[in-house]
This record gives C-alpha cells, structure tokens and sequence, in this order.
C-alpha cells in the first residue's frame, strides 16, 4: 500500500504542510469526488511535481488531511479541559474548546463526514483515539470519585456524540463564530447530571461488589 512521503528537510515539511493546508479547503469545498490533484496544488501554489513528492495519490493526501484535522482537534481538547481543576469543569473547558475549533474550522465535518465512505478506517481511528483519551479521563475522575460509577467508554462515545451533533445544529448549520451560551450551558446541565456524583452517599462504595 502507497503511503505518504515524510519530507527530509524544513523545507520540504513547510510544503507538505502547505499541501495539506489546501487540500483541507479544496476537500471541504468541492468535496472528494470533483476534487483533483491539480486543484489542490493550484491552492497551494506548488507544481504538480511536487505534490508527489510528498504523496503518492489524492487518497493518500485525503488520509493525512483527516489525520491532521484529528491530532489538531485533539489537542485544543486536551489543552481546553487542562484549564479545568475537577473532571466537570474539564468537561466544560474542553468542550469549549471544542466549539470554538468547530467554528473556526468547519472543514473538520465536512471531511470527516466523506472519510465515512472515502476512508472508513481513517474515520474510524479518528474516532477511536478521541474515545481513548476521553475514556482514560473519566475512568481516572471515577476512581478519584469527582465523578459517579459509569462505563468510561460507553460514557465517552455518548458525550462525544452530544457535542458533535450539538456542534453541527448550533455552529457548522447556523454559521456561528461561537456556540449559543444558552446550548453550551444546556449541554453542560446534560453532562453534569450524567456525570455528578450522587449526592448522600459514596458512589464508589454503592457499586463495589
């Protein structure tokens, strides 16, 4: 299987993130079917050559483009709920942060949207290593119990899908520069009743066998 080409020099690497850069807009604009290899390197002001110095095919570049979207909104996640001092004001600063990269890059829909049927495996670990962070999370605020006993998983891919259809409704379909407060904090009163500790008793203790 064809793999992209890591670039050996600062050069290299400035274009190759160049290249990326305008195959996320190209990607999101035209989407992947009418997008062509000549528009992305038109976009990025590069030679048709140099594209495939750096990627053998526009499914390769379509790949590295989901995969850059993903380590990006990743880390403004990671970075959002570092601000928090318990699991619930992490919960809130990284979905924060969330939003504000949803508005600011509504490409990260679009091209994760085509990746379901251009690249399901890319989507797919898109998805498993934001559930993997996510779940490691909340099971260390379990066991610390600033949360209440639940599945880290299954509660990781419920969240997940609550702040990317919230994210879709209220930001990527109206436009937004940023999230409604009101949304925010109506998805905030949903995660901290999924997620508060029962008040009167340990919930640790309750659940052990």
């Amino acid at each position: 299987m064809s793999v992209a080409r890591e670039p050996r020099t600062a050069r290299g690497a400035r274009t190759r993130a160049r290249l990326i850069e305008a195959a996320e807009h190209v990607f999101a604009t035209v989407g992947y079917h009418d997008a062509s290899i000549v528009k992305i390197t038109e976009e990025a002001g590069v030679g048709l050559g140099t594209f495939y110095v750096h990627f053998p095919g526009k499914k390769e570049i379509f790949d590295e483009v989901v995969r850059d979207l993903s380590h990006r909104v990743r880390q403004a996640m990671r970075e959002g709920s570092l601000q928090g001092t318990t699991r619930l004001e992490a919960e809130r600063a990284g979905f924060a942060a969330f939003f504000r990269f949803t508005a600011q890059h509504p490409a990260l829909y679009r091209i994760i949207r085509q990746a379901e049927f251009v690249s399901p495996e890319v989507m797919r670990a898109h998805y498993d290593a934001i559930c993997e962070g996510y779940a490691a999370g909340l099971q260390q605020a379990q066991e610390a119990g600033d949360i209440r006993p639940v599945d880290p998983t299954v509660a990781a891919w419920a969240l997940m899908g609550a702040g990317e259809l919230i994210g879709m409704r209220w930001v990527l379909w109206d436009g937004a520069d940023e999230i409604d407060p009101a949304v925010f904090d109506g998805l905030m009163d949903v995660i901290e009743a999924a997620l508060a500790p029962h008040r009167g008793g340990d919930d640790r203790e309750e659940h052990q066998p």
